[in-house]
C-alpha cells in the first residue's frame, strides 16, 4: 500500500500569531525576538521583513540594521504555547497518526482515510480550518514518506501545497540545492561542496560506500533521503527524555550573584516541568557560552532521582563553582537541563521526611503560579531579577525552553 504523508508547517508561525492578535501588524516586516537593543536573536520574521534580509538565529542588532523600520516584538511563548496546541487539535481530527515535528509543524499519515477525501482534499481541508479557526497560514507538502513531505512543504512556503506523487521522489528531489534536505547543516553542506556535490541529485549519485567512508552513519541517512527513500514511521510523541531551559544575557557578565539567580530561576522552571510531565531526573547538565561563544557542558549524574527545585540547584551550581574555578570568562548564555528521567514511583525514605516536604512546597508554588503567572512568587535568589522581570513585555518568559522527546 502506497503511503500517504503530509507534513504541515505553519508560516512565520511567531509573527504570524502576533499578526493574528493585532491585525495592524500585517503586510509589516515585523521581528520577533526582543528589542534590536538588547542582546539576542531573530526567534521569527514576517515575510516583509525577510525581503530586507532578515533571518532566524539572526542577532538582533543585525537585523535592525537591515531594516530600521521593522517592528521588533518580544513575544509571548505562552501565546505561541496555546496557538501550536489548537493547531494540533485541528491535525488529529483527521487522522490519529499525528507526529509533531515543533510548536509550528507536524507530520500526519493519511493512508487509509480515503473515505474522508484524497490526500490533497484533506490537505486543502486542513488549510481551510487553519486559516479560519486560527487565522494563521499553513504550507503542506505530500509525498509517500516523510523527508519528501517536509521538503515539499518548505518548498512550498507561503501558503503552498505541493504534492510528490509516489515513484516521482528521486526527480523531483533531482535539481534541489543539497542545503534543502534535512539533516545537512552548514559543515555537511561545505564538505559535500568540497567534494563537488552541491545538488541532491549529485549526492544521489555518489556510491553509497563513498558517502560513508565520508560521513559515516549520517552520510547513509543523507543518501538515502537523497534518493527518496525513508522508511520511518508518522509516530505519536513519546515520553520526555530531557528537558532544559537556557537564557542569554543583555551583557556578558561574570557577577555569581547574577548567574546563580538565573540559575536558580532555571531550575524552577525545569522542575516545573519535570513535575508536570510526572518525572523524576538521575542527571543534571550546565551549559555556558563564553563572550568568545566558546561552549561548554558538565554533567552530574546520581543514582538517586528528583524533581526538587532545590536538589537542581545544588547540583548545577556545584557544576558552576567548578567551570568558573577553571576560566574566569565573561559569560554569554547559561541553561540547565535535566535527563535520565525516570517515571514517578520511586519509594521515599520514611526516615526522611525532607523530600516529601520539599515535593509538597514545589507544588504548592506550581499551584500559585499556574493561576496566577510564574513570576507571581519568587525565590530569595530570584528577587535580583525583579529589574529584568520587570523589562519584560507581557508574559514572555526569560529563557529558552526545549523538551526533548
Amino acid at each position: 500500500m502506497i503511503r500517504h504523508i503530509l507534513h504541515i508547517d505553519l508560516d512565520a508561525f511567531f509573527v504570524s500569531v502576533e499578526q493574528a492578535f493585532a491585525p495592524e501588524l500585517c503586510g509589516k516586516p515585523v521581528v520577533v525576538g526582543g528589542r534590536p537593543e538588547r542582546r539576542g536573536v531573530v526567534a521569527s520574521a514576517s515575510y516583509e521583513a525577510r525581503a530586507f534580509g532578515i533571518r532566524a538565529g539572526m542577532p538582533l542588532a543585525q537585523a535592525y540594521r537591515l531594516c530600521p523600520k521593522a517592528i521588533f516584538l518580544q513575544g509571548s511563548f505562552s501565546a505561541y504555547r496555546d496557538a501550536s496546541e489548537r493547531f494540533m487539535e485541528i491535525l488529529a481530527d483527521f487522522s490519529p497518526c499525528l507526529e509533531p515535528a515543533g510548536l509550528d509543524e507536524a507530520y500526519l499519515d493519511v493512508t487509509g482515510c480515503e473515505a474522508h477525501g484524497t490526500p490533497r482534499q484533506l490537505a486543502l481541508r486542513i488549510k481551510e480550518r487553519v486559516k479560519k479557526e486560527l487565522k494563521l497560514i499553513a504550507s503542506v507538502g505530500m509525498a509517500s514518506c516523510k523527508v519528501v513531505a517536509k521538503i515539499a512543504s518548505d518548498l512550498g512556503k507561503p501558503d503552498g501545497l505541493v504534492e510528490v506523487a509516489a515513484g516521482q521522489e528521486k526527480e523531483f528531489l533531482v535539481p534541489l540545492p543539497v542545503a534543502s534536505l534535512p539533516g545537512v547543516g552548514e559543515k555537511t553542506e561545505r564538505a559535500l561542496k568540497a567534494m563537488g556535490i552541491r545538488t541532491i541529485g549529485q549526492l544521489a549519485t555518489l556510491p553509497l560506500e563513498a558517502i560513508k567512508n565520508r560521513f559515516g552513519a549520517a552520510g547513509v541517512m543523507i543518501h538515502h533521503y537523497a534518493n527518496g527513500i525513508d522508511n520511518r514511521e508518522v509516530e505519536p510523541p513519546g515520553e520526555a527524555k530531557s528537558i532544559s531551559r537556557e537564557t542569554t544575557f543583555a551583557e556578558d557578565t561574570l557577577d555569581r550573584a547574577f548567574l546563580q539567580a538565573i540559575l536558580r530561576y532555571l531550575c524552577e522552571r525545569v522542575g516545573a516541568e519535570l513535575r508536570q510531565e510526572s518525572k523524576h531526573a538521575r542527571t543534571i547538565t550546565l551549559k555556558l557560552r563564553y563572550a568568545d561563544f566558546e561552549t561548554i557542558t558538565r554533567r552530574i549524574s546520581s543514582k538517586e532521582a528528583t524533581d526538587a527545585d532545590e536538589v537542581i540547584f545544588a547540583g548545577v551550581v556545584k557544576l558552576l563553582d567548578q567551570a568558573l574555578a577553571r576560566k574566569q570568562k565573561l559569560v554569554r548564555l547559561i541553561g540547565v537541563g535535566v535527563s535520565n528521567l525516570i517515571g514517578y514511583g520511586k519509594q521515599l525514605n520514611l526516615l526522611d521526611s525532607k523530600p516529601q516536604r520539599l515535593w509538597n512546597l514545589d507544588k504548592a508554588i506550581d499551584r500559585i503560579r499556574n493561576k496566577y503567572g510564574f513570576t507571581s512568587i519568587q525565590t530569595g535568589r530570584t528577587l535580583l531579577l525583579k529589574d529584568v522581570f520587570a523589562s519584560r513585555e507581557g508574559d514572555c518568559t526569560l529563557e529558552t525552553p526545549s523538551l526533548s522527546r
